[in-house]
């Protein structure tokens, strides 16, 4: 399941610690993650409702999948990692862009060195019902419509990253 340990990045990603995951979401420490958006052969993108146990973000509709690398594995191992685990998939992911975000979610501050991955999947994901509340194949009009019109709906990184994920695909 998702890592309690996290990796502790200085501004150009380089490795500079680990931290607990929950205390680095509280001291708002930088830290590296990763995002990754599903397509399928329609060009639809799968969205997820994150369950509602989750520490933060709770309840809202997000990109396909996000998480973590823990301590000892690479980028690559985690995405995989983190699709078997939340959705039950198996697919080919290229990384299309980085960035750095800050922003605060009430008691936690989200501030992330995230890694932005594509792939494509046609099918039924296999959600885990603890990470997974929900999910749906949207259109990019339908999907940005969606958010123009209900905004609190969406996870504050979806928001930010979306259109920049549909221009580079």
């Amino acid at each position: 399941m998702d890592r309690k340990e996290i990796i502790l990045v200085d501004e150009k990603d380089n490795q500079i610690g680990t931290g607990e995951k929950l205390q680095v979401h509280l001291k708002g420490r930088l830290h590296r993650a990763f995002s990754i958006f599903l397509f399928n052969s329609r060009g639809e993108t799968l969205v997820q409702q994150r369950a509602k146990t989750k520490y933060h973000s709770a309840g809202l509709w997000s990109n396909s999948c996000c998480s973590h690398p823990g301590p000892d594995e690479s980028l690559k191992q985690a995405t995989q990692r983190r699709l078997k685990e939340e959705l039950g998939i198996k697919c080919f992911l290229k990384e299309i862009f980085s960035f750095i975000y800050r922003v605060n979610l009430g008691n936690l501050i989200e501030y992330e060195f995230n890694h932005v991955f594509i792939g494509e999947f046609s099918g039924d994901p296999k959600p885990n019902k603890k990470e997974v509340q929900d999910w749906k194949w949207v259109t990019p009009r339908e999907l940005k419509k969606d958010i123009r019109e209900n905004p609190e709906k969406y996870s504050y990184w979806f928001k930010l990253i979306l259109a920049k994920v549909l221009s580079s695909k």
